[in-house]
């Protein structure tokens, strides 16, 4: 099933991200947690493209676990990094051959001591040019549904929302069923992003990216990475609790299902949960939402 359906036909799609692991054992953990969060019924699910695409081939051979063997729609992260446009063709005939029918199209980040992103030879420099050559070519144009990434609070390296919103537009107006956003813990900053997309029309379904608070490190990591703005009601509970791990997630839970609450209410499509290969918070989240018996 293309992801487009989920959005025409579902009230909420609910999707649940995670990355390759680096090693076995992590691997054999990663199918658990998607057999486990398969039991939520969840709209589809998608796995990460790793730096310098070091993780292609890990991701290739996930998803095909994923879809063919788990049993559940997947979408396939697919970045600009390291890749020429003859290496693009061959994943996407490798994806269409293992029957994989959705792709999140990013230009990905900077290789590892890089401070911007530098297109390989013959390769593509933004996310847009990525999702044109997949539209236009004449074997692949409509074998996938296209997802892109959107940032709420604008794009670490562009300050300029406007402007920002402009390249969203371009990324669309190629040929995008969905935006998936960056995560972000302040719900003004998604609404405001929505109302100023539709505004220089963009149609498509804009879903928020929900990271559940579970370790204070790892989320100034990745709010730092994303430019997302942590409420000081999140800091304060850093702070406090510190290396109590259960009461942060305790905290992270509560924090993010009146987060969703307060999404769905006000007319997201849907949820994308950022899981970081872990079950136990998603779970609780959708069990507070009361989603798995709506799916």
């Amino acid at each position: 099933m293309k992801i487009s359906e989920c959005y025409q036909k579902q009230k909420h799609t609910i999707s649940f991200e995670f990355f390759p692991p680096k090693t076995e054992e992590g691997e054999a953990k990663l199918f658990q947690t998607v057999t486990d969060l398969k039991k939520l019924a969840p709209s589809f699910v998608s796995v990460t493209y790793g730096a310098m695409g070091n993780t292609q081939a890990h991701t290739l051979r996930i998803v095909e676990t994923i879809k063919n063997k788990i049993g559940l729609e997947v979408a396939a992260h697919l970045t600009c990094v390291a890749h020429s446009r003859g290496e693009i063709e061959k994943i996407l005939g490798t994806l269409q051959e293992k029957k994989i029918k959705n792709i999140v199209a990013l230009r990905g980040d900077p290789s590892q001591g890089e401070t911007r992103f530098k297109a390989p030879p013959d390769g593509f420099h933004y996310a847009a040019e990525l999702v044109r050559f997949i539209r236009r070519h004449p074997r692949f144009g409509q074998a996938f549904d296209l997802s892109v990434a959107g940032y709420p609070e604008g794009h670490p390296e562009c300050k300029d929302k406007k402007k920002d919103l402009e390249h969203l537009k371009r990324k669309v107006d190629e040929g995008v069923q969905a935006v998936v956003t960056q995560l972000f813990f302040n719900n003004r900053h998604f609404f405001d992003f929505v109302e100023r997309a539709r505004r220089i029309g963009i149609k498509v379904p804009i879903v928020p990216g929900i990271m559940p608070v579970t370790h204070g490190p790892q989320i100034e990591k990745f709010s730092r990475m994303c430019g997302a703005e942590i409420p000081a009601k999140i800091r304060e509970a850093i702070a406090c609790f510190g290396e109590d791990q259960a009461s942060i997630i305790k905290f992270g839970i509560e924090y993010a299902t009146r987060q969703c609450e307060e999404l769905l209410a006000g007319g997201a499509p849907g949820l994308h949960f950022y899981t970081l290969n872990q079950s136990l918070a998603t779970r609780q989240i959708y069990a507070n939402l009361h989603l798995a018996r709506a799916a």
